[in-house]
C-alpha cells in the first residue's frame, strides 16, 4: 500500500528575489505579510539572491540609529523577520534558498528561518494557493 504524504498548503507564497538594497521590495513584502496575517491567513516568503543575507545572525537585532531619530534604535531586517516568525508561529514562514545563500557566503542564519534547496521551489509553489513574485530578471 502506498503511503500518501499530505502537504500543508499556504494561502500566499512570496518569492522575493529583488535586491534589498535597490528598492523598497523588502518593506513591501513585510507590509504585505503583516496584512495577510492580520486577515488570519498564512504566508511564506522564499528569499533568493541578496535577500539571503538579511537573516544573518551576525547582523544582530539593531542597526545604526536613524539620523532623524538617533535615540531610537532601528531593528535589523532579521529582527523584524524573527518578530513575525515568533508572533505568528505556524502562520508565517521565511525560507532561505540554500544555493543563493551559499553563493554569497551567507551561512549563519537566525535559527527561526528555514533553509531549502532551490530544487524544492516548485513544490513550495505547488503548496501555495497564490504565488507572488517580487524581483528582477
Amino acid at each position: 500500500m502506498a503511503v500518501t504524504v499530505e502537504r500543508r498548503t499556504w494561502d500566499v507564497l512570496v518569492v522575493l528575489s529583488a535586491p534589498p538594497h535597490t528598492s523598497d521590495a523588502l518593506t513591501t513584502v513585510l507590509r504585505l505579510a503583516q496584512a495577510v496575517l492580520d486577515r488570519e491567513h498564512t504566508i511564506r516568503v522564499w528569499a533568493c539572491g541578496y535577500n539571503t543575507i538579511l537573516t544573518q545572525g551576525s547582523l544582530g537585532d539593531t542597526k545604526p540609529a536613524d539620523l532623524r531619530d538617533p535615540a531610537t534604535p532601528a531593528p535589523t531586517a532579521g529582527a523584524l523577520i524573527r518578530g513575525l516568525l515568533t508572533a505568528y508561529k505556524g502562520r508565517f514562514s521565511w525560507i532561505v534558498c540554500t544555493a543563493c545563500s551559499a553563493e554569497r557566503g551567507a551561512g549563519n542564519h537566525i535559527a527561526e528561518v528555514r533553509l531549502r534547496s532551490d530544487a524544492r521551489l516548485a513544490a513550495t509553489i505547488g503548496a501555495a494557493r497564490r504565488t507572488i513574485y517580487i524581483g528582477g530578471a
